[in-house]
């Protein structure tokens, strides 16, 4: 089975979860963008808060959940963020 490569860039709760600012992650093809969150969540259960209110960016581009990676992605995920 072939594999689907993409960096993921981290911002707000998700890189204080991490302690990086971006990661490198494989998928199995046709996997949509929201299974990037799902296991960002699975490996830190402190995120769970965020699951239905993140938005996601692959390449500069707001892109809908299901949204299938393609090998070389760059995935945002942007939770809400406060402050002035």
């Amino acid at each position: 089975m072939s594999t689907t490569t993409v960096t993921v860039k981290l911002f707000a709760a998700y890189q204080e979860a991490y302690g990086v600012p971006e990661l490198v992650l494989e998928f199995s093809q046709n996997t949509p963008v929201a299974a990037v969150r799902d296991r960002l969540i699975k490996e830190h259960p402190e995120l769970a808060p965020l699951r239905d209110i993140t938005r996601f960016g692959v390449n500069l581009q707001f892109v809908q959940p299901d949204t299938i990676l393609q090998d070389g992605d760059e995935v945002v995920l942007i939770p809400p963020v406060s402050g002035g």
